[in-house]
Formats: structure tokens, sequence, C-alpha cells
């Protein structure tokens, strides 16, 4: 793993949550593992977000695990075409970074969240047992992550701002 590109990406994210930078300050003098990172995929309308239902966590977004001598921007984009399909390429600024326990015999970890926009009327395909699905942005879905849905949200309406500023 290449914990400079994740420091990086750390300080570069739109969001930040769970005191996620401190926390990497501190972990980077420990052993790492698993870091984890995951795409918010939203249509470029930016009214639905692409959610993976993941058979103990419920709805989330595509991703996972970051291998060894893997950058977690390349495991994003990896995770997305194994859970989806689709291959996409990622917004430049990471969406979001946050700390949390993926499975209740983890230690927390970190999460690095990328961005991007894809046609929701492309063909969803994808790993057996675990399918996609597109989800209005303020509709509920059921998740073992609840506050994934105003994080998305509060994600959407910043692109769509930064997007609207730029269209002017």
């Amino acid at each position: 793993m290449i914990l400079g590109e994740v420091a990086l990406d750390a300080r570069l994210a739109a969001l930040e949550f769970d005191g996620a930078r401190a926390w990497l300050d501190e972990a980077r003098r420990h052993p790492m593992e698993p870091l984890a990172a995951e795409v918010w995929v939203t249509d470029p309308g930016i009214g639905h977000v692409l959610l993976v239902k993941h058979r103990v966590r419920g709805w989330v977004p595509p991703g996972g695990k970051v291998e060894p001598d893997e950058t977690p921007r390349a495991a994003a984009a990896r995770e997305l075409l194994e859970e989806t399909g689709l291959r996409a390429e990622l917004l430049a600024e990471p969406a979001a970074v946050a700390v949390r326990s993926y499975r209740a015999d983890w230690s927390a970890t970190l999460g690095l969240s990328y961005a991007a926009i894809v046609d929701s009327a492309l063909p969803l395909g994808g790993e057996k047992g675990q399918p996609a699905a597109w989800f209005g942005l303020e509709e509920e879905w059921e998740s073992v992550f609840p506050e994934d849905r105003d994080r998305i949200r509060a994600h959407a309406r910043r692109l769509a701002a930064d997007r609207a500023v730029g269209a002017r």
C-alpha cells in the first residue's frame, strides 16, 4: 500500500468525517490494514446514486479493501468495475475521508471515498448475488451505515454547486 498517496488523497478530500485526518496521522505510526476505498457514483443530473447490495451491510457504495501496493484510487476504480461492471473516470478531488469499522471483528480503519459521474442508462453488471441499483438521492436505503445517506447527499450538493459555478 502506498501511504504517501493515502495521505495526499486524505488531505485533498472535499469532506472529512470522524476526525479522519488526525486518525491517519496517528495510524501512520503503526501497521494500517485494511484500508478501504469506495466510489460515490452519481448520474449527470446529480439526482441519483449508484449502490450495491452487500449481503451483510445492505445498500452501500461500490468499494472494498485496498490491496498491498495498490493506491486507494486504483482500488476504488477496480471495485467499481468488479461490483457494477462500469468503468468510469474518477473525479480528481476525492469526495471524502472517514474512519469506520467494516466488520465487528476489525478495528476501525481509514476509508477514502472517490466520486464519478456515470450515465444511469448504462447497463449494470457486477458480482453475482450482489446487485447494483440506482437510488434517488432523497430516497432512503437500508444500510448498516445510515450516516452515508447524509454524507453522499452533502457531496452531491457540493458537486452540483461546483458544476453550476463552472457552467457560468
